[in-house]
Order: C-alpha cells, then structure tokens, then sequence
C-alpha cells in the first residue's frame, strides 16, 4: 500500500513527465533499517529535471505527506521514508484479520483466463523424479493465478503419440510378456523400452522397425491401437497415485493422439497460407526472418511429428477457452520448440500467438547428468514421496510420540519436503536430486515452515485466542520487522505471479518464518502486558504462513 501512495504523491508532485508505474517500479526496499523503509533514487529524475539529485530530493521530500509516513527525509540523492509503525501495525493486521485466507489477493486477473501445460508425462514411462519440475511449477503458477484473479485451465497434455511409441511397439512384439506388463506394467514397458535403444545401438534396422509401427499405428492398424490403448490406461492409473499423493488435481488431461486426426486441419490451414515448402522430403516451415531453423510439420515418410499436434492444441485452446495467456510449464530444453510454434502461429496471423508463453525450468540433475528414461537412468518420484513420508514419521515418533494421526501428519511433512526442495529453487536453474536434503528437516526446508505454523498455533490454543476479539493496536518494536514482512506478501504474490517464478513466495516465507521465531526468541508472548494484541499478530502471522504454503501447494498440519 505505501509504494502505491508514495508513487501517486510523486506522480502528481512530478507531473505528467513521469508515470506512476514507472515511479512506482523504481522505489527501494534499504537493506539498512537507519537508511529507512522506503527509498526513492532521484538520479534518474536529474536529467529531466536538470538539476542534481541532491537538491530534487531536498525538494520533494517537505511535500511527501500521509499517515503512513513518520519521518521523510532528503539523504544524498534519495528520499528516505520511516513509516509510521503504530499506524502500520494496526492497518496491517486489520486487513489480514478482515481478509483472512483473501489476503494478498488481486484483482488485475480478473475476467481474464490462463490455460496452464503442465507436468505432462510419457506414457509407459515412469513417473521420475525429472517430471516433478513441471508440475509443481506449474500447480504452483495455478495457485498464484487464481489468487490473482485469473480464471485458470490446468491441462495434463500427456505423452502418448509419437516415433517413441512406435519403438515401444516394436519392443513388445520382439519381447514382451503379456502376464509381466500386467502385473507391473511401468516397470515391465520401461525394462524393453530400455532394451530397444540399448541393441538398436548395434542394430540400427530396429530403428526403421520401430518407426513402421509408429506408422501402422498413425494408420489405425487394430493391433497397434489395442497395444497402444492397455499401455495407455496402466499408465494413466499410476499417473493418477503420484497426483493424488502431490495433491495436483487437473482441469482436462488428454493426450497427443487426441489432435491425430485435427492435423489435417492444421496442414491445410499452413497450405492455404502458404508456409509449407519442401525440404528433403519431409514438409516444413521455413523460419529464415527470424533467424530460427524450419518448423519440422510433416516427416518424409508422411508421418506427423510433435510440433503438428502443438500447433494444432494451441488452436484447439484458443477455440476452446479464449486464453488471455497461455503457459507451457516445460523445460528450456524445448525453448527452441516453443519459438518456432509461437512464431508459426504468428504466421498463421492468430493475434493470441503473441500470448503463447514458454514458462521454461532447468532440468533435475543426478550426479550433474539429465535423467534419461532410454539411459535407464532415472529414479521413481513415487519412491521418493513413500520415502520422504516414511522419514517424516520417524522424526515425528520421537519427537512427538503422542501425536494423534501420525500418518496424516507425516504425509503433509514428508510430500511438504519434496514440493518445497524443487520450489525455493528460481525455476530457471538446474536442481541437483539429493534426499538427504530433500528430507532435512531443518533450515531451509517446508518442515522448517510447518513448524513455524505448529508453534503458531500452539500459542494461540495456549492463549485461548478467539479471534473475534483481537486487538490490532500493538505497540511493539520488536514485532516492526514481522509486520513489514506481513505487510509484503500481497506485493510478493503479484511479483510472484508476473515473472512466473514460485520460488519468490519460497523465500519470502522463508524469512517470514525466522522473523517469527526471532519474535517468539526475545518476546514472552504469552507474559506481560499487551496478551491480545501479541496473540492478535501470531494469528496473522498464521494465516499468512498457511496460505503462502497453500499457494505452492504444500500442507500447514496443525501438530506435528
């Protein structure tokens, strides 16, 4: 709130030289308290202005005025404002108690909607730890859309079409067994998966068999459709275990082969606009002006290829839903991809084209090398999650033995720990796979912040806090760092949500939480005078902590 009133005082103060978004951008948070709370550099004023920044900020300063601010003040180029704490403190908490689980809401979504690509696994292919990335990303960026107005669309576009298809085929013909896939069908389709690309090595003509299937397959051949078809369903009922255990649920989940017989639409409309041309057999969509390699839309064997059905989804999404964005959570090993699809669609002259965006993440490293399903290099995020549980409830035994519903507990502590280790990472680095700190429950870890929230609420029981009788009037230095860090979390969720990046409400309460044990440290809160009021800011406190949780996906157990 003070950066919007500070923004609008010097917009109108500056005239129409300046907008007030542009002021507004430009205000500091000092990494010094004596430097004050609020900071605005007027170095980049003195050129319009031609005079220094030492005397426009002498200028100014007398002619800031609100009841937020205490003190302004004109220091070497910059206006310093201290705000004024009482007054903060009390708004603060009045609208965190008034707005609850709304708090850090926003409106700027609103009547808009955001279709959402995310997680997107391969079928007959294990769930790994390298499909985490993409679909708490992309659960979280849900979360954060919809706080900030957006009607949302979260689509599992799965992985079910494609040359790798008719690898597997091939695989199945020459060695599977019918009772093994059955029985543990992941497993069994991964194993001759694996085996394909490993004697392929040595002979190349299985290539050439498993691109015949893919064909048949393309062509509706009753075998290969019926084969397709099981691996498909197995796959889909495990796929389900994994979500149902991250708590991701899904608007629509469909697969590439659903656009198999859309493409021909696509083609036709890339013909009627002329953007097809030749080259060596195979059809493309030369993309010379923008300096990027063809689009790939046709093999020379006739058979499609994955940027066809994208190109056809986006259009099927438009048609569909209107977007006013659309997200593709996946890897930036695919930027190239996405360019080419958002520049084709733009050839295609779809206005929207331009709201296409390509939300890339590094890649889940083991060892410093990618995962790799063909490598056998992978490992099950099922196991990591039974795992991570299991961990949990071994801490929790001997810490807290008596705890009621052990289980419950120890599943929101233990999934908490795999969501958030992927999370407090900026999405565009590469994660180093590591259990051991996935599943520390100390420092920067979601255990850290569920206990912050368990202390919180046992305080408030220990105080008998009702919160209909709060009291928002405190009056408390040692509490101005948590009230600053509360009064943020709006600006962080929308910060959060415009540079699609989960990893800012990470630290944000990351830090929220240890402000709140450095209050709970130096400050008997439930002693002395003020008993309400300091109750009244641990509640506000633990609706904040909650939600930030909820907004990345995790769990804010009670007692653990």
């Amino acid at each position: 709130m003070e950066k919007h009133v500070l923004a609008l005082q010097l917009s109108h103060i500056l005239g129409e030289k300046l907008t007030r978004d542009w002021i507004y951008e430009n205000i500091e948070v000092p990494k010094k308290e004596k430097m004050g709370d609020l900071a605005f550099p007027c170095f980049k004023l003195a050129p319009a202005f031609r005079k220094s920044p030492q005397e426009l900020a002498r200028e100014l300063a007398p002619q800031l005025k609100h009841d937020l601010f205490e003190c302004v003040q004109p220091v070497s180029g910059y206006i310093n404002i201290f705000l004024n704490q009482e007054f903060t403190t009390e708004h603060t908490l009045k609208q965190i108690l008034t707005e609850r689980a709304s708090y850090g809401k926003h409106s700027f979504g609103e009547g808009k909607t955001v279709v959402i690509d995310l997680s997107a696994p391969n079928i007959a292919k294990p769930f790994s730890m390298g499909h985490l990335r993409s679909t708490v990303i992309g659960n979280a960026l849900a979360n954060l859309a919809e706080h900030c107005g957006y009607e949302t669309v979260k689509i599992n576009y799965i992985g079910d079409y494609g040359t790798q298809f008719g690898k597997l085929l091939a695989a199945y013909k020459m060695w599977g067994n019918e009772e093994r896939v059955k029985s543990n069908p992941i497993a069994e389709l991964t194993k001759i998966y694996v085996r394909f690309h490993e004697e392929a090595k040595e002979d190349p003509e299985l290539i050439e068999e498993g691109r015949g299937w893919f064909k048949k397959l393309e062509q509706g051949d009753e075998e290969a459709l019926t084969l397709w078809k099981w691996f498909k369903d197995a796959s889909l009922e495990e796929f389900d275990k994994i979500y149902q255990m991250l708590g991701v649920e899904f608007d629509l989940t469909r697969g590439e082969a659903y656009y198999n017989d859309k493409m021909v639409a696509t083609v036709d409309l890339l013909k009627e606009h002329q953007l097809l041309a030749e080259s060596k057999g195979a059809q493309v969509v030369r993309l010379d002006e923008e300096g990027l390699p063809p689009c790939l839309i046709k093999k020379s064997d006739g058979t499609s290829i994955y940027a066809t059905r994208d190109l056809t989804a986006a259009i099927d999404r438009y048609q569909s839903y209107s977007f006013d964005e659309a997200l593709y959570v996946v890897g930036h090993e695919q930027s190239l991809h996405f360019q080419q699809i958002k520049h084709v669609l733009g050839k295609l002259h779809f206005p929207w084209a331009r709201d296409v965006k390509h939300i890339s993440f590094g890649m889940m490293l083991q060892n410093g090398s990618k995962m790799s399903t063909r490598r056998g290099k992978t490992i099950l995020l099922k196991n990591v999650l039974k795992e991570a549980i299991q961990q949990a409830k071994i801490n929790i035994e001997e810490k807290n033995p008596g705890l009621e519903n052990k289980e419950e507990a120890a599943r929101q502590v233990g999934v908490g720990s795999v969501i958030f280790h992927d999370l407090k990472h900026d999405r565009r680095n590469d994660v180093e796979f590591s259990l051991s700190d996935m599943l520390t429950f100390e420092g920067n870890t979601a255990p850290y912040l569920q206990y912050a929230f368990v202390r919180a609420h046992s305080i408030l029981q220990k105080g008998a806090f009702d919160p209909h009788q709060a009291e928002t009037h405190l009056n408390d230095e040692k509490a101005w760092p948590l009230i600053k860090q509360l009064r943020a979390f709006p600006q962080i969720v929308e910060v959060a949500y415009k540079e699609y990046d989960p990893s800012k409400v990470a630290k944000y309460l990351l830090e929220l939480a240890r402000l709140f044990n450095q209050y709970y440290t130096h400050t008997k809160i439930l002693q002395g005078e003020q008993l309400q009021k300091k109750l009244t800011l641990v509640y506000g406190f633990s609706i904040v902590i909650k939600e930030g949780l909820h907004l990345l996906g995790i769990e804010a157990p009670e007692k653990m």
